[in-house]
């Protein structure tokens, strides 16, 4: 029988009464690895605990410290039955925050900073932990920090989080549920690290890639993948099945649904990631596997805080050498495309990072003449592309007739048609499109 991997955000573990859910649906079946982020909003004050650390508030740390302590009592009190396992809580959170308060007045780093993060993971599970204890189910809590690792250049160290892993499930041989926590890990050089956020999406498909799952389950609050942000855009539904590349498009491209890394595990060993909905876990949700259907268009996304730059040639160079010269600047900064188009003399770019756009635009301002933008998006259009498919292109671009376009970019894969516009334009962009590519929901009726 194969193992299954569950992950649950913390929208999914963040009350008594949600946690208890988790638990009916983790119940029974084949054996599991049930992956849980902390509870929601305890990343957020963590991060505002160790901002006042940073700033020496203490104060200010502690009023929030408190707020959360009591708020994490009062999920104490609704999730156990008994006296001795709500004491057994508390001591559990008490011991994280001692964790957290060693940190208050001394010099704080960003070392320390990963310590207090991790904080929020280690409670949810330990809770979680400790409930099935209570109701008598068979379970055993795995610490990610003793088998998930990155290596010195922040990628993931394969072969040490099998071997461990595997250690550590052959001691538990008559075991099915086994809890560990998402988004932290260790370093290179043993210290408390993440996968920054959104992480626990990421480390569910390390953990079934590195188990070989049968499949790897992703648990939120919403029922898979929509076609469109339905923050955006209304009448939105969800998308039944996507192929990796899609899936792994859309995610990059802004759907808040999954983490942009998640899939290349995955698709690796070739493990279907199922999205589903712990607030309505009969709904079909959507299945990502390696299998590409015949639906041409799937889905919508976009992405923000996108920086527009066209570079055009001084003439300085040959053109095959001006290519070549704007690509080795952005490699040596180490700042990742998110789209490119060229011409034979004049180079667009669209990045999602500007950490260092100032030193590589320093460098290359004497071989071109630069324009820079920002506060755009990417919107892309992602499916079943491939070029027989004719007069795709042509209906999402007249769906954007009346939106200026300042990039598109077409054939660089089957997978997507994307585009950069001005975020202002955005939510008027995905509405069109989705006016012009999906039927309503209200049109298909059945005779």
């Amino acid at each position: 029988m194969g193992i299954i991997v569950q992950k649950f955000g913390g929208t999914s573990v963040g009350s008594a009464r949600r946690m208890k859910n988790v638990v009916s649906i983790i119940s029974g079946g084949e054996p599991k690895i049930v992956v849980l982020s902390a509870m929601a909003g305890t990343t957020n004050s963590l991060v505002d605990i160790t901002r006042c650390f940073y700033r020496k508030e203490v104060d200010e740390a502690n009023k929030i410290i408190t707020r959360l302590e009591q708020a994490y009592a009062g999920h104490i009190e609704d999730l156990y039955t008994s006296v001795a396992y709500k004491e057994k809580a508390l001591e559990l959170v008490t011991e994280r925050f001692n964790e957290i308060w060693a940190f208050a007045g001394t010099p704080f780093t960003v070392f320390d900073e990963k310590v207090v993060l991790a904080q929020g993971e280690l409670i949810s599970t330990g809770m979680m932990h400790l409930y099935l204890q209570e109701l008598g189910m068979k379970s055993a809590l795995l610490p990610a920090l003793d088998f998930m690792r990155i290596n010195a250049d922040g990628e993931p160290d394969m072969s040490y989080i099998e071997e461990h892993l595997g250690t550590l499930l052959s001691r538990f041989p008559d075991t099915d549920i086994f809890i560990t926590q998402g988004f932290i890990c260790r370093n290179a050089y043993g210290e408390t690290d993440n996968l920054q956020r959104g992480g626990s999406d990421y480390s569910a498909s390390l953990i079934g890639a590195a188990v070989h799952a049968s499949e790897i389950q992703i648990w939120t609050d919403i029922d898979g993948m929509h076609n469109n942000d339905p923050r955006e855009v209304s009448g939105t539904r969800s998308v039944k099945h996507l192929s990796f590349n899609e899936a792994e498009q859309l995610a990059f491209y802004g759907a808040k649904i999954l983490h942009p890394f998640c899939i290349a595990p995955a698709r690796k060993r070739n493990i279907p990631v199922r999205l589903l909905s712990s607030m309505n876990p009969q709904a079909e949700g959507t299945l990502i596997s390696d299998l590409q259907d015949d639906n041409i268009i799937k889905a919508i996304a976009a992405k923000d805080n996108i920086f527009y730059v066209k570079f055009e040639s001084k003439h300085c160079l040959c053109p095959y050498q001006f290519i070549s010269k704007i690509f080795d600047t952005f490699a040596k900064h180490r700042t990742p495309l998110c789209l490119l188009v060229s011409s034979n003399q004049d180079v667009s770019v669209a990045i999602d990072n500007s950490e260092r756009l100032c030193k590589i635009l320093a460098e290359l301002e004497q071989y071109a003449k630069i324009l820079m933008e920002d506060r755009m998006s990417i919107v892309s259009v992602v499916g079943n592309m491939r070029w027989q498919y004719a007069g795709v292109e042509a209906q999402i671009i007249e769906a954007l007739a009346d939106i200026p376009l300042r990039m598109i970019s077409y054939g660089s894969n089957d997978s997507d048609v994307a585009f950069v516009i001005k975020t202002e334009d955005k939510k008027r962009a995905l509405q069109a499109l989705s006016n012009k590519l999906f039927e309503p929901e209200t049109d298909k009726v059945t005779g």
